[in-house]
């Protein structure tokens, strides 16, 4: 009776420390995927290297930034829509963007696509 109370605690512990380190390692993925995503926030680059690709594209009037992601990775000018959304809520130029057709260049960072579709002058 004795040693079958031993090896349940044994057990007991062994799953404690597996469970432990698993809510370890989970918190890490989760904190790597954070950093990664505030990452390519701020610093992603163009899909395609100078000269790219011209494409065009009609943004109209009330579009959601979730919209004008999509269409933008469907015309293959942004690698993740949602990505640019984010970006794109938090620029500056949040509901300034202005409905019309555009012509962007696949070697345009996000930033780059944002100020150009609010009217503003792109630094280089």
């Amino acid at each position: 009776m004795k040693s079958s109370k031993i090896v349940l605690s044994i057990v007991n512990s062994v799953l404690s420390v597996l469970m432990f380190v698993l809510i370890l390692f989970l918190i890490a993925r989760a904190g790597n995927a954070a950093y990664d995503l505030g990452y390519r926030i701020f610093t992603e680059p163009a899909v395609e290297k100078a000269p790219g690709r011209d494409v065009s594209v009609r943004i109209y009037d009330k579009m959601s930034e979730i919209e004008l992601g999509s269409l933008l990775e469907e015309k293959g000018l942004v690698e993740s829509g949602l990505l640019f959304a984010i970006q794109f809520r938090l620029s500056s130029y949040d509901n300034k963007v202005k409905s019309g057709k555009y012509t962007l260049n696949t070697s345009q960072t996000a930033e780059e696509i944002i100020q150009f579709l609010a009217g503003e002058e792109v630094e280089e």
